[in-house]
């Protein structure tokens, strides 16, 4: 896929971010749509032929829509600054992101304000092995590629039956994990962006998948 087609199309769109705008250029968006779920789809193949437990998740799937949800945020534009996706798709956490846009590119994976039952699952397992979480979470290339979990608000205080003590309290304290590799436009239109979106998420499976593990057992 060409994304320079993709970033053209973006930026027209938030210059004129409403519906009449849309219709009247509706076949160039359904171009840039299809072009993005094609290219989903090739990379849903080439995960899936390196992870055996990769879940098949076809670019129609693994699409957002690009209409932002006025019901909860009504102040919000009509329609999004990017094009996003979610690949090795069980739910809608827990994913392979892919978010790239006009203002802001990068690929993530986790938790970001999980519910209640699925981060009580996350602290049991880190109460119960949080440190090979920490291992996870200190490699070197792992740092390298994505720094630290995403920042977020924690409790101030242990959760609820555990203690202030607890060897891996800065980690029970936070109500999301996730992380994320920034992007710059250049890296996604370069020919090598398939690699390096490869690359990202080969360092991002110990950490998704320990995550993901806690949640379904």
């Amino acid at each position: 896929m060409d994304f320079r087609i993709m970033f053209s199309f973006l930026s027209k769109l938030q210059k004129n971010n409403n519906k009449d705008w849309m219709d009247a250029n509706r076949k160039e968006y359904e171009i840039v749509r299809d072009q993005y779920i094609n290219w989903l789809d090739q990379m849903n193949s080439k995960l899936a032929a390196i992870d055996q437990d990769y879940f098949n998740t076809p670019g129609k799937k693994a699409i957002n829509r690009i209409n932002n949800n006025l019901m909860f945020q009504p102040n919000k534009p009509i329609y999004k600054d990017h094009f996003g996706a979610g690949l090795d798709q069980v739910s809608r956490q827990g994913d392979f992101y892919i978010e790239l846009g006009i203002n802001e590119c990068y690929l993530g994976g986790g938790y970001w304000h999980p519910s209640s039952a699925v981060l009580k699952s996350i602290r049991e397992a880190i109460d119960y092995n949080g440190s090979a979480f920490k291992t996870i979470l200190n490699k070197k290339s792992f740092k390298k590629c994505f720094g630290n979990m995403i920042e977020g608000p924690q409790l101030k205080t242990a959760p609820r039956g555990y203690e202030i003590t607890h060897s891996h309290i800065d980690l029970l304290r936070r109500k999301s994990f996730a992380v994320s590799c920034n992007l710059t436009k250049d890296e996604v239109i370069s020919p090598d962006f398939d690699k390096k979106v490869i690359e990202i998420y080969k360092e991002m499976v110990p950490f998704r998948r320990y995550l993901n593990q806690a949640v379904t057992v």
